[in-house]
C-alpha cells in the first residue's frame, strides 16, 4: 500500500481529537544522566563494530542524494523512475569505471618514464621506513640491564585508516553493495521517508518531516558543492600547474583540487602530487609557486566558495568540526574523515529539532 504522509497525518489527526489528552503527571519522567551516558556509550559501540555496513550505507546515501538531479531530470524525459535511477547509476559506474581506467594508465605511464629520480625516491623511503622501524624498535634500558628483550608489534597505519573493512575482499563485497543501494533509495525514496515518518508518535511526526527534509537538503547541497568546488580547484591547479611545465600536470592537477578539499589536511596533501612528480623538472622558485598555488586556493575556497555553494546549510563551529573529526576518524580510519562532517552536521540538524537536546545543537552550532 503506498503510504501518504498527509492522508496518514489527517487519519491521525482525527483519532487523536476523538481521545482525550494526557495530563501533564502523565508524561514520562525525565531519565537519569546516567541512562544517557549508557546509550551514548551503546551507540559507539554499534559504530566501532558495524563500521563496514554503516559506511556502506552512507556512502549509498550520499551517492542517491548526487544522483536524485539525473534521476528526475531523465524522467522529465518521461522515462519511469525505475528505469531513470538504473540509467543514473550506470552512468555513475561508467564514469567511475573510466576515471579508474585513465588513472591506472596514467599512474603506469609516469612510472614508466619517471627519470633516475626513482631509485632516489625508493632509497629514500626504504630509509625513512626502516629508520622508524628502528625507534619503534629500540630495546629499553630495563630490558638491556636484565638480558630479556621483548617483542613489541608496530601497527601499520594503513591499517589504521583501512581498519573495520578486514581485507581487500570485504572492502570490494561491502562496494558491491553501494550501486544496489544507491539504486533502491532512488526508486522508494517517497516511500522510505513517509515511512520513517510514521514510525514516530503522531506529535513527533512533522517534526521527523521537518528533520529530514533538512537533512536532504543539507547532504544535497554539501554533495553538490564539494563536487564544484573540487571541479573548479582541480581546473585552476591543471592551468598553473601546465604553465609551469610540470608532467602529467592535467593529471596531478584534478587530484591535487580534490584533495584539498579533505578538512584540515588538504592544503598538505594536496601538494604532494605536484612536488613528487615535479622532482628533477621544477626548481626551488616552481616549487614556492605550486606551494602558493595550492595554499592560495585552499583559502580561497574555504572563505569564499565554501559560503558561496554551502551556505549556511552546516552551520557547525570550527571547534564541532574538528571534534566530528577526530572521533570519526578514530571510529572509521579515512572513510570516517570524509563522512565526519555531514555525519555531524546531520546530528545538529536533529539536535536543534529535538526539545531535550537542542542545547547539544547549539553547542555545534555557530
Amino acid at each position: 500500500m503506498k503510504l501518504d504522509y498527509d492522508v496518514w497525518m489527517a487519519d491521525e489527526a482525527s483519532n487523536q481529537n476523538a481521545s482525550p489528552r494526557h495530563s501533564e503527571a502523565a508524561r514520562t519522567p525525565k531519565q537519569h544522566w546516567a541512562f544517557n551516558l549508557i546509550g551514548i556509550a551503546v551507540i559507539l559501540g554499534l559504530c566501532y563494530w558495524g563500521e563496514m555496513v554503516l559506511a556502506v550505507m552512507l556512502v549509498s546515501v550520499l551517492l542517491a542524494f548526487v544522483l536524485a538531479p539525473v534521476t528526475e531530470a531523465f524522467m522529465v524525459l518521461r522515462l519511469p523512475r525505475g528505469l531513470a535511477a538504473a540509467v543514473a547509476v550506470l552512468l555513475l559506474l561508467a564514469v567511475i569505471s573510466g576515471l579508474a581506467y585513465y588513472s591506472y594508465n596514467q599512474a603506469a605511464t609516469f612510472l614508466a618514464t619517471l627519470p633516475k629520480y626513482t631509485s632516489q625516491i625508493r632509497a629514500e623511503w626504504k630509509s625513512l621506513r626502516e629508520k622508524t622501524a628502528t625507534l619503534e624498535g629500540l630495546t629499553p634500558p630495563e630490558e638491556a640491564e636484565t638480558g630479556v628483550v621483548n617483542v613489541h608489534t608496530t601497527t601499520n597505519w594503513t591499517d589504521l585508516l583501512t581498519r573495520g573493512f578486514g581485507s581487500l575482499t570485504a572492502a570490494l563485497l561491502g562496494a558491491s553493495f553501494v550501486p544496489f543501494l544507491a539504486y533502491f533509495m532512488l526508486t522508494w525514496q517517497q516511500h522510505v521517508r513517509s515511512a520513517t515518518v510514521m514510525l514516530f508518535p503522531f506529535e513527533n511526526r512533522h517534526t521527523a518531516y521537518v528533520t529530514l527534509g533538512l537533512i536532504s537538503a543539507m547532504i544535497r547541497s554539501f554533495m553538490v558543492g564539494n563536487l564544484l568546488i573540487g571541479l573548479f580547484m582541480g581546473v585552476a591547479s591543471t592551468i598553473v600547474f601546465g604553465l609551469l611545465h610540470l608532467p602529467f600536470f592535467y593529471f596531478v592537477g584534478f587530484i591535487s583540487g580534490f584533495l584539498s578539499l579533505i578538512p584540515y589536511l588538504g592544503v598538505v596533501l594536496a601538494m604532494a602530487p605536484p612536488i613528487f612528480v615535479g622532482i628533477g623538472y621544477m626548481g626551488s622558485g616552481d616549487v614556492l609557486a605550486v606551494v602558493a598555488t595550492v595554499f592560495g586556493l585552499h583559502l580561497f575556497s574555504l572563505n569564499v566558495l565554501y559560503p558561496k555553494f554551502l551556505g549556511n546549510r552546516l552551520q557547525l563551529n570550527p571547534l564541532a568540526v574538528t571534534m566530528g573529526l577526530l572521533l570519526w576518524g578514530w571510529l572509521w580510519g579515512a572513510m570516517g574523515l570524509l563522512l565526519a562532517i555531514p555525519i555531524t552536521a546531520a546530528m545538529k540538524i536533529v539536535f536543534d529539532h529535538v526539545e531535550r537536546l537542542k542545547p547539544y545543537g547549539a553547542w555545534l552550532g555557530e
